[in-house]
């Protein structure tokens, strides 16, 4: 996990329609930044849907949402339709802002290991530097938890 304090690295993503973002077009706004394993997954979902119900409440707070997971653009699309959801999903495939933020480790299954999203949010103030990193996150409660200290 990175440091509190670090600028946050900057990366270049698609979103489900192809068009790319970069971290640092969201300078001069807070940003939550998530990273989640899979689409469509049970702890996944739950993570989702708890940013939808509060999106709102990050708006009027002036914070943008973006999760990040290496599901394709398409994967994204059909899991934002599904549960519409309003904020950015970037796709991640090749690893480079997973790997950049520190949330590619060995995770086990089963007994058995494997790389995988570790499930961890960043908050990014303004300038584009981190001033909150959880890596111990709960998918169900992670949005109200990050309202409560706002």
């Amino acid at each position: 996990m990175l440091e509190i304090g670090k600028i946050a690295p900057d990366f270049l993503l698609k979103d489900m329609n192809g068009e790319e973002y970069s971290l640092k077009s969201f300078l001069g706004r807070k940003v939550v930044l998530y990273f989640y394993p899979k689409d469509n997954t049970s702890g996944c979902t739950k993570q989702a849907l708890g940013f939808k119900e509060n999106y709102e409440k990050f708006l009027s707070k002036g914070i943008t949402v973006i999760g990040i997971s290496k599901d394709s653009e398409k994967s994204h699309k059909n899991f934002i339709e599904k549960y519409q959801l309003p904020f950015l999903l970037l796709s991640d495939p090749e690893l480079v802002a997973i790997k950049a933020y520190d949330v590619w480790h060995e995770k086990k299954l089963y007994g058995k290991p494997y790389m995988g999203v570790v499930r961890t949010t960043y908050v990014i103030d303004e300038k584009g530097i981190i001033v909150d990193a959880n890596d111990k996150v709960k998918a169900e409660s992670n949005a109200n938890d990050l309202l409560c200290s706002f």
